[in-house]
């Protein structure tokens, strides 16, 4: 007489087949969780401040002095504008507040745009000597040690009106950075109308312009020097001998032909900064 089979209850199966079901049932329920997404980069304006950018027809006259500055030069200028630009205080707060300092302390006055790329971005705030329009940061300037931070590089230059703080396309002197005491302090301005997917990653994004893209614009649209074919190549062959003279010509290129520089430059301070900007 035959009977028929049936499957034994489940404690009586053997240990490592219970185990095996409930790790199974385990695995599943845990792939099933995906964890939260991070929260978006806080991009809250929590200062203002202003830009006047000019013109100086005068700044290369030929009898100027050795004791001649921006400040002297350019007693007469063409205004281009005033830039509104809103900074992210909560994101990055050291190289807001580094910058500010220098608007502040009016170590940006009186200091040129020394390159134009049109489509892409503008440069300023390179250091050196001030009679030659560049920068001289105070002495109490804090290390920012944000440009170590993988956190300060999560914001795109995404369109234009972009305000960054310059890393990769710092062209500061090697001998200005070899200064113990040395701090970042150039920036750039992207000028659209597109993105510039090549400055991800590698510059701090620390604020936009609130108002005056016109005057990015303007600023964009100027002349620059550009080299032709075969300085290039000299220029090229010069580097791969050595020659420190290549770097700087290439120093001059992209170099607007009409002197641009910030002729004043100070904090709006309003009770809510996040709020739409008005011209004082």
């Amino acid at each position: 007489m035959s009977f028929p089979l049936t499957p034994p209850p489940p404690h009586l199966l053997p240990s490592s087949a219970a185990f095996t079901r409930r790790s199974l049932l385990l695995s599943t329920s845990l792939a099933t969780i995906t964890p939260p997404p991070p929260p978006p980069p806080d991009t809250t304006v929590t200062d203002r401040i202003f830009m006047d950018f000019s013109i100086c027809p005068a700044y290369n006259k030929p009898d100027r002095t050795v004791s001649d500055t921006v400040a002297t030069l350019c007693t007469e200028p063409f205004p281009i504008g005033r830039l509104v630009l809103g900074l992210y205080g909560h994101l990055v707060p050291t190289t807001v507040s580094n910058f500010k300092s220098m608007v502040n302390s009016y170590s940006y006055k009186n200091t040129l745009v020394h390159k134009v790329l049109p489509g892409q971005f503008f440069l300023a705030g390179r250091q050196g000597r001030r009679e030659l329009g560049e920068v001289r940061p105070p002495a109490d300037l804090p290390r920012n040690v944000e440009a170590v931070d993988p956190k300060a590089f999560r914001l795109a230059h995404s369109k234009g009106g972009v305000l960054s703080l310059c890393l990769s396309e710092n062209d500061d002197e090697d001998d200005v950075k070899l200064d113990p005491n040395y701090r970042n302090v150039e920036f750039l301005i992207t000028t659209g109308p597109g993105p510039c997917p090549e400055l991800d990653g590698k510059n701090i994004v620390f604020g936009h312009v609130l108002e005056g893209l016109d005057v990015v614009t303007a600023i964009s649209s100027l002349p620059t020097y550009k080299p032709g074919e075969r300085i290039r190549q000299f220029n090229d062959f010069a580097e791969f001998l050595g020659d420190e003279r290549a770097q700087n010509a290439r120093s001059s290129w992209n170099r607007p032909l009409k002197t641009v520089f910030i002729s004043d430059c100070g904090e709006l301070r309003v009770t809510k900064p996040s709020l739409s900007p008005s011209l004082p």
